[in-house]
């Protein structure tokens, strides 16, 4: 029986994909570097924001002393400006708080900072969440299943009791690391061939579907 569902951040509950862009094009102008266009984030992010930056600047200028600074140039800039653009995707508010209402225990685990995590949940869903986690120093970022199976010691719950719902590979990679079933969504950033790749054993199109989907699982 299943009784907990796990979001992703970025790319399933929020699309956040322009605030990002903004403040990486802006950390990276400021060092002289050219800007991507917004598209082509879908592809630099997921990874933490560590792994974003490096992957932004020009592999023929990639130092330890470039990587610092851009990097702390965007981060400085995101903190200020993370809610700008981000917003919740359509029929996520009602998916959530139905999950919630059915007796579902809930948590997010991202691999954006996890001070920035909180602040992103908490202005769109307030508390509705039992525990939210981002990068957390000293332990690696997804598809490790650490933090996810930290998280499910927090909520009280087994990693077959769960469901993982993210919008890549390395979310579906989460999932089956840590023994969670993985729902994989393609409103986000990435396509179905990388979530089947990673092991998505369902994907969705829309998140009205969740609420369908998770009464049928809790049914079987």
């Amino acid at each position: 029986m299943y009784k907990a569902v796990i979001f992703d951040l970025d790319g399933t509950l929020v699309n956040s994909l322009k605030d990002l862009a903004v403040a990486t094009n802006y950390a990276l102008e400021q060092h002289g570097f050219k800007p991507y266009p917004i598209d082509d984030y879908k592809y630099l992010i997921g990874d933490g924001m560590a792994k974003l930056i490096e992957r932004a600047i020009p592999n023929d200028a990639l130092t330890d002393e470039t990587f610092k600074s851009v990097f702390n140039g965007f981060m400085d800039y995101y903190r200020e400006h993370c809610l700008v653009y981000t917003h919740v995707y359509d029929g996520m508010e009602n998916a959530v708080k139905t999950l919630s209402d059915m007796g579902l225990k809930l948590a997010v685990v991202s691999n954006k900072a996890d001070d920035m995590t909180n602040v992103i949940v908490k202005e769109f869903f307030g508390d509705i969440f039992m525990a939210v986690a981002g990068k957390r120093e000293g332990i690696p970022v997804k598809p490790d299943p650490t933090l996810t199976l930290m998280i499910m010691d927090e909520i009280g719950v087994k990693p077959h009791e769960c469901i993982f719902i993210g919008d890549s590979g390395m979310d579906c990679a989460t999932a089956v690391n840590s023994g969670c079933y993985p729902l994989g969504v393609l409103w986000g950033f990435r396509k179905s061939d990388e979530l089947l790749k990673n092991g998505a054993k369902t994907l969705m199109s829309n998140p009205n579907e969740i609420i369908p989907f998770v009464k049928e699982m809790l049914n079987d």
